[in-house]
């Protein structure tokens, strides 16, 4: 690793600046929210001592975040130049190695965190929001296999859209004297957001311990790929671990 590349070409001088920022990102967010609490009152309530229907599981966890970076994108497009030069979203191999390389950094954090997090907390509070939902509960393989690939590939993206592409965007284009502290602040702050937005306070530290080598993989390449690509990389075993689990093969 040789340092930040530079920024793809999409993103040069002679680009517009775009005219969102913070509200921006502050409205996704509310977005995300109001989805949530929408489809689970268009769901409606679970009877008291049953579990939650496998339907209202994979609608639940997946429509929100799919929402929230859809108008992520849109309003890149209405108010910027389009997710590809505003959210510094180019396909390069290079950043797709560098992903992969901090994406194996950041299953070590999350396997040797998650391990130290257990045994200081106990196994009943470790779980995270999701296998809390699917503990005990089988799918079918059409149901595990979509869950899987929402929680493998799908969600990092929409999630990468939201808080290392919309956010990260907004603060780097704050006045910070140079590049280099507006890259650092936007690591930092989107870092933070990043683990809090999960809203699983007992999780919030080993979160951030899983999002600091994501984070990193979109600072070191200055585009949103590089992060995407760690993201999914860090929770590929994760993924595959709820797969056999709600297909009844392994406990979590």
């Amino acid at each position: 690793m040789h340092g930040p590349e530079p920024l793809p070409e999409v993103a040069s001088a002679t680009t517009p600046d775009p005219r969102w920022g913070f509200g921006a990102f502050l409205l996704v967010e509310a977005i995300l929210l109001t989805s949530a609490a929408l489809v689970l009152a268009a769901l409606g309530p679970v009877p008291a001592g049953q579990p939650m229907p496998v339907g209202h599981v994979l609608i639940g966890t997946i429509t929100p975040t799919v929402v929230a970076a859809t108008a992520a994108v849109l309003i890149t497009r209405v108010r910027g130049n389009g997710p590809l030069a505003d959210l510094r979203l180019s396909w390069r191999w290079s950043d797709v190695k560098t992903g992969l390389k901090f994406g194996m950094v950041g299953l070590v954090c999350t396997t040797v965190g998650a391990f130290v997090w257990t045994e200081i907390v106990g196994e009943q509070n470790a779980s995270s929001a999701i296998s809390a939902l699917i503990e005990d509960q089988p799918m079918s393989v059409t149901a595990a296999v979509i869950m899987f690939l929402y929680l493998w590939l799908l969600g990092p993206i929409c999630e990468e859209i939201i808080y290392r592409g919309l956010l990260w965007g907004a603060v780097e284009r704050l006045n910070w004297g140079n590049e280099k502290w507006g890259r650092v602040a936007a690591f930092l702050l989107s870092t933070a957001v990043f683990a809090v937005s999960h809203l699983e306070p007992l999780r919030t530290t080993l979160l951030l311990v899983i999002s600091v080598p994501i984070g990193l993989a979109r600072l070191y390449t200055g585009r949103l790929l590089g992060s995407i690509v760690a993201h999914q990389m860090n929770n590929f075993l994760p993924a595959v671990a709820i797969l056999l689990t709600t297909l009844g093969i392994a406990t979590l």
